[in-house]
């Protein structure tokens, strides 16, 4: 709730009159203006409202009545503050300017003389307005689906800006532009904005656009009737008809041709389509959820895609991050392949070993998350043991990790020397992996090597290697 007030006006009697009308309710500080240092300042200090004078607010704006200056203005307070509500005080004379201000985003007014029921009133509001945010915060935290609760677990800020932008469009009917490397999971996201809109009881129609030659695109988008054209035996339905009232997910949508743009356009202006050899126009109630690896805007300029498609498409855009810049989600994603895995397969692996967790963090995921999942479920396949496993995997990964096994030449040594020292750096590292693969467990890690744990133990320690660092 509110608790610390900050006014700002060169009028020292409105400034004490605010003071005397909060009753020593909350925290009042007040400035004659608000330069950048002062603004910097406010930072590190919570403060809930700012009561600015309209003069002292739109000092530095030249021209009182340009929106995007006073926006600007708005902007700058909202980046040192995100998190504050701006209340204009104002004469009667000068109301059609601070509806500007209000309109660039301040939260409401007082006009001079400030009258302590007016004053009042504005206070009520911001604390019911502050409650609200406070119930509709909580009820964000509950919006994911429990089905849905794995996929949207992360480490990265910029996963986390995604999903935040998945809360806010998933209910309007916005098209949604999903951009980003291949194999970042665009498909997932375009299924969990539907799963979570108003549609999710409708159908989700997934059409990959660069998989189906341009001659047959249309008609697998829009349906034909029969006799439409040598071999049209039957009437079929396309497959925006099939997603009427539901949801369709077009990827791959920057390789259609030009001709299909101007189709696909028309749809999205007028929400209408019509089959190949029906003339009549079909209305279609779709929400258009779009996905492309390439740069729709350099296309846009380089004149290959419609300029007026693309803005169409671009509504709401959403950038999903490689693979290589949330490295901190891949213990998360793998935990779910895992998982999923599990019940198909009904074995029971529940751990990866360390140093394929290092391997994968080196590693520069030109394939993304799907190149993650593929080599976790070729793993698990060949995988024994309760452990993914270094040799489940294929040895390139581990190129880098292979080198402390490496004895360098010493032509001062002799052969016996050199053999013994490869053997005892096998040896220790055998012994790591071991301990590794079974958490540090002597009993079952000696079994699995054909010794008893005595003669481990005897291994152990003159390796200088320490179980509890398995565990």
């Amino acid at each position: 709730m509110i608790k610390s007030i900050l006014v700002v006006t060169e009028d020292r009697s409105a400034a004490e009159m605010l003071s005397r009308g909060f009753h020593d309710r909350y925290d009042v500080e007040w400035f004659s203006d608000l330069d950048a240092r002062r603004l910097m300042s406010l930072k590190t200090r919570p403060v809930e409202v700012l009561f600015a004078d309209i003069d002292t607010l739109l000092a530095d704006v030249p021209s009182k009545s340009d929106i995007r200056e006073i926006e600007f203005v708005i902007r700058r307070l909202r980046g040192a503050l995100p998190d504050i509500d701006i209340v204009v005080m104002t004469t009667q004379d000068r109301i059609r300017e601070t509806i500007k201000v209000i309109r660039a985003g301040a939260s409401s007014y007082l006009t001079y003389p400030i009258d302590p029921v007016e004053l009042n009133n504005v206070m009520n509001s911001l604390q019911e307005t502050k409650q609200m945010q406070l119930e509709l915060d909580y009820l964000r935290d509950q919006f994911w689906q429990v089905d849905a609760l794995d996929l949207v677990r992360t480490n990265s800020p910029k996963m986390q800006e995604v999903f935040n932008k998945v809360r806010t469009v998933a209910a309007k009917k916005v098209t949604v532009l999903l951009t980003g490397e291949t194999g970042t999971g665009k498909g997932v996201i375009a299924h969990l904005i539907h799963q979570h809109s108003k549609r999710s009881g409708e159908q989700f129609i997934s059409v990959h656009c660069g998989a189906i030659p341009d001659t047959l695109l249309e008609s697998e988008l829009f349906g034909h009737e029969k006799g439409a054209f040598t071999g049209a035996t039957r009437q079929k339905l396309g497959r925006f008809e099939i997603a009427n009232g539901g949801t369709i997910f077009l990827d791959e949508v920057g390789t259609i041709s030009p001709s299909m743009q101007v189709k696909l356009l028309h749809v999205l202006q007028d929400g209408s389509m019509q089959r190949i050899g029906n003339e009549k126009p079909m209305e279609v109630d779709v929400r258009i959820v779009a996905a492309t690896n390439e740069d729709l805007n350099q296309r846009r300029i380089d004149g290959t895609f419609r300029g007026d498609l693309y803005y169409r498409l671009n509504v709401f855009p959403i950038e999903l991050p490689p693979l290589r810049e949330r490295l901190d989600d891949i213990p998360l994603l793998i935990e779910t392949f895992l998982s999923r895995h599990n019940r198909l397969y009904a074995k029971n692996i529940s751990y990866i070993h360390k140093d394929v967790l290092r391997a994968f963090r080196q590693y520069d995921w030109p394939g993304n998350i799907r190149e993650l999942e593929n080599l976790i479920e070729r793993a698990y396949l060949l995988e024994e043991s309760e452990t993914l496993t270094p040799d489940s995997f294929p040895a390139e990964l581990f190129a880098t990790d292979r080198a402390e096994t490496h004895v360098p030449f010493h032509p001062n040594k002799t052969l016996a020397q050199f053999r013994q020292e490869c053997y005892d750096a096998l040896e220790k590292q055998y012994l790591k992996e071991l301990l590794s693969t079974h958490h540090g467990i002597i009993h079952k890690s000696a079994s699995a090597a054909g010794i008893t744990p005595r003669q481990l133990h005897r291994l152990l320690s003159k390796h200088k290697i320490v179980k509890e660092s398995y565990k």
